[in-house]
């Protein structure tokens, strides 16, 4: 940092002039490409607005070492510095420095990187979000001199390195945390007493001696003995009255990304007239993504209603003193893994109901279903809770270089 101040107060000690992106910049969209010809093969990788390449083509349009932004979609405004030859979509534009002696191709993507929330919120409304070429044009973009920009870009490629080894570290340490947390939560819950080293997978529908001890036994009942089911859906959109003011929360899927599998608010929000006669979904039930992205489950703890990806399961009143919700919430997980395994093939992709309903599943005595949650809840904190454990340390990293590449990249502006 010494280097660069000195550089700073020698070089540029009253500010930096800032230029208009569209005048220090080529910035083209690309060219449209379908998904049948991305399967053809390729070995350039095509970018189409998402944070990964939507296939590969067997030409390139652009040269590595160039700059993207995305410019429609949900990820319209995000920043990308590709490192090969690449096939360009015309889902995003290219920025490509008009002279490599005014600004450098890593310090313009540095600099972009540092204003990409401001990017995102140049999106259109309403509709699909789209950002156009004059509003990109129109940033401004500080031009210190060379000898600035690349102490910069040594310091943040130096800095980037270890930010992105200490994560990947921090991922690795997560993960495994992860896949112990599976296999004791699996173990806890397939009631397989040979897995535990106390008995036969034959005794599992008698009586079985789980680990800790204690002899209990276990009832087998089929989903649809267990629950009663019911379909999500999604109101017309074209009809205001269901979603203007809207109070119920109504869940997708990105909620279940964004927010976990307990949920309570929504991005989403209906009114009383859009919820059918069959009324609302329950708090304390589930939905289980039964079509498109299978196998993923989530606690509802507010009356509220999902769309027509999800299945709601409701407890029927004949058991509800004899299953504990977080019981049912942890053995969901056997559940997402079974529908993911029990698909059918033929058109849109969906999970083959007649088969769930037949599952069965375990019913083990409150007491133990008490122990089972007690443990795995021990478990779900350190892995999933951000305000402790590796989760946060990866956050912290993440604001750790964050804020050092916002200090190096904020100047002061040169008078006129």
């Amino acid at each position: 940092m010494s280097k660069l101040k000195e550089l700073i107060d020698r070089l540029c000690p009253n500010g930096v002039e800032f230029k208009s992106l569209k005048d220090l910049c080529t910035i083209k969209t690309g060219k449209g490409i379908t998904k049948r010809d991305a399967m053809e093969g390729g070995i350039y990788p095509i970018i189409s607005g998402g944070q990964t390449p939507m296939g590969y083509y067997h030409v390139s349009n652009r040269k590595a070492n160039t700059v993207t932004i995305s410019r429609v979609g949900a990820y319209a405004g995000f920043v990308s510095l590709i490192n090969e030859d690449f096939y360009l979509n015309d889902k995003c534009f290219s920025i490509v420095p008009n002279y490599s002696n005014t600004i450098l191709v890593s310090f313009l993507y540095y600099y972009l990187k540092h204003i990409e929330t401001h990017i995102k919120e140049l999106q259109s409304e309403g509709g699909v979000p789209t950002i156009n070429t004059q509003k990109v044009g129109n940033l401004t973009i500080p031009v210190p001199p060379i000898e600035v920009q690349n102490e910069i870009v040594r310091i943040l490629d130096r800095f980037t390195a270890y930010s992105a080894e200490l994560q990947a570290e921090l991922q690795a340490e997560l993960q495994l945390r992860k896949e112990q947390y599976e296999y004791y939560r699996n173990l806890l819950l397939t009631f397989n007493p040979s897995a535990c080293g106390c008995g036969t997978d034959a005794e599992q529908e008698m009586k079985v001696t789980p680990c800790g001890g204690g002899n209990y036994e276990i009832t087998w009942k089929t989903m649809e003995d267990i629950f009663e089911f019911r379909n999500g859906y999604t109101p017309s959109k074209n009809n205001p009255i269901f979603w203007e003011n809207g109070t119920i929360p109504w869940f997708r899927m990105e909620e279940i990304r964004d927010f976990g599998r307990i949920l309570s608010d929504s991005y989403q929000y209906i009114t009383p007239a859009a919820v059918k006669r069959s009324g609302l979904f329950e708090k304390n039930s589930f939905i289980l993504a039964t079509t498109a992205t299978i196998g993923e489950h989530a606690l509802l703890i507010a009356d509220s209603l999902a769309n027509q990806r999800f299945t709601n399961l409701k407890v029927r009143k004949s058991l509800s003193d004899k299953l504990l919700t977080k019981y049912i919430y942890y053995y969901m997980f056997i559940v997402d893994d079974f529908c993911k395994n029990n698909t059918n093939v033929s058109g849109f992709a969906s999970v083959d109901m007649s088969k769930l309903k037949k599952l069965l599943i375990p019913i083990p005595p409150i007491e133990l279903q008490e122990k089972i949650v007690a443990i795995l809840d021990r478990f779900e904190t350190l892995v999933n809770d951000l305000t402790h454990g590796l989760p946060a340390e990866i956050s912290v990293a993440r604001e750790r270089y964050e804020y050092y590449r916002n200090r190096l990249l904020t100047f002061r502006q040169l008078s006129a």
